[in-house]
């Protein structure tokens, strides 16, 4: 069952290190106007996954963060929320990998949901559960197959 959050009301995250984000919620607009950044536009075709991605998070995160406590500059007074700012706050890898798995990816978790394949044997399907009854080694033998009609 899908559960709606119906708050548009900002939410803390708490990325490690004693910074916490306060994030609007992941919504579709936010997502589009994400993928709409010109940073993203901008990226050669040939850019890879990983590149691609860290782009996106920023681009997602300048549109989503709207406070954030913990982030200070170099003489540790705290600093306004920028651009600038949380472009740099990205680039600390432990930060970026905790934005990415809680906020990015769980809204994305939706979309994985969504597919109604089963798993297959080996690989992420490996949960996949037999639906098909195992055949009747007798069955075939008292019905043996009719060859095909020539025309």
């Amino acid at each position: 069952m899908l559960k709606l959050n119906l708050s548009n009301e900002p939410a803390w995250l708490d990325l490690g290190h004693d910074v916490r984000l306060r994030l609007l919620p992941l919504t579709t607009a936010l997502m589009v106007a994400a993928r709409n950044d010109p940073a993203i536009s901008d990226l050669p075709e040939d850019t890879g996954d990983e590149e691609s991605a860290l782009v996106f998070a920023k681009a997602l995160a300048r549109l989503a963060i709207t406070d954030w406590e913990g982030v200070g500059d170099e003489n540790g007074d705290p600093v306004v929320v920028s651009p600038e700012g949380i472009d740099a706050l990205l680039d600390v890898w432990p930060l970026f990998e905790t934005f990415q798995t809680e906020y990015v990816a769980s809204g994305l978790m939706l979309d994985s949901e969504k597919n109604v394949s089963s798993p297959l044997p080996s690989g992420p399907s490996a949960g996949a559960r037999d639906i098909a009854r195992p055949a009747d080694p007798t069955r075939a033998a008292r019905n043996p197959a009719k060859p095909a009609h020539k025309s």
